[in-house]
């Protein structure tokens, strides 16, 4: 190929596409679980976490609502990826190899949010949320005077699996967003960087990161994954109530699960009966969220 700045146009213009069929091929299954929140500086701070708005019946004035004061903060990170790309293989025209390079790069950028979102997920026992305990926790402290200790966490030394309510505005997680995943790239002859190494760059990056909503919209268990533990489980979300006493009316749509325990969970809430041959009770009680993300 001759290097002039048309064809070089043309064909950096292809890289994109090729980009852009990597990025738009992937169903995303993050957004199931996370609400997305837009950031517009460094770190966002989520003071009003802690408190879901109930109604009450209107007697006398209205009595106002003093939402909990917490520290809780989601910093935005710098992510990025870049491919270099000889100048010597376009001057051969042998631009096609990086084809398959550039879809993955879009792929890759489509599913970074599923990466942070389910690595987070995979680390709630051990990393707080907004009321300074473990996102899962057998202590939450809920109820304005003498708290009482409530657990999202089943324990056991199994493989992790969750129960979540994707059902509300707010999801059990948020994925930050400070700026979109970009494309850019140094393509032109004059730039110094092509000047001094014989390579053009393209790149992706985006400033974002993932962080706990309400840990009473989650449920986590290392116990079996069984339809005992699973009923526990069901049945401990349901029960969680507001600081006021109040039922919070949670209930779980997914029950998300690593690879390792696809088969239980569809036996779980999928199959029609279960080992004994009788009617399965949970038979859709939830739907099946089996990610590779989870670690």
């Amino acid at each position: 190929m001759i290097l002039n700045r048309q064809n070089l146009n043309d064909l950096f213009v292809g890289f994109k596409a090729n980009f852009n069929t990597g990025f738009r091929s992937v169903p995303l299954d993050w957004n199931m679980v996370a609400t997305e929140v837009p950031s517009n500086t460094a770190e966002e701070h989520y003071a009003w976490l802690g408190q879901f708005p109930r109604l009450r019946e209107w007697v006398g004035e209205r009595q106002l609502k003093q939402l909990a004061s917490h520290d809780y903060r989601i910093r935005n990170k710098t992510f990025e990826s870049t491919i270099a790309v000889q100048r010597e293989n376009i001057e051969d025209d042998q631009w096609g190899i990086y084809k398959p390079m550039f879809e993955e790069m879009g792929h890759a950028s489509a599913t970074h949010p599923s990466e942070l979102l389910f690595n987070l997920l995979s680390t709630g026992a051990a990393v707080p949320c907004y009321d300074g305990q473990n996102f899962f926790d057998t202590d939450h402290p809920v109820g304005r005077e003498n708290p009482a200790s409530v657990s999202n966490f089943g324990g056991g030394a199994g493989t992790q699996w969750y129960l979540l309510d994707n059902s509300r505005p707010l999801k059990p997680l948020i994925f930050q967003k400070r700026r979109n995943y970009d494309w850019q790239s140094l393509n032109k002859l004059d730039d110094d960087h092509v000047f001094k190494s014989k390579e053009f760059l393209f790149g992706v990056d985006a400033r974002v990161n993932a962080g706990f909503g309400f840990w009473q919209q989650a449920f986590a268990s290392r116990q079996a994954l069984d339809a005992a533990n699973f009923n526990a489980a069901y049945a401990a979300m349901m029960d969680f109530k507001s600081d006021e006493g109040r039922p919070l009316g949670i209930r779980a749509t997914h029950l998300v699960v690593p690879p390792t325990l696809r088969a239980q969970a569809l036996e779980v809430v999928k199959a029609e009966r279960n080992a004994a041959g009788a009617t399965n009770i949970n038979m859709n009680a939830v739907d099946v969220l089996v990610t590779p993300w989870l670690t």
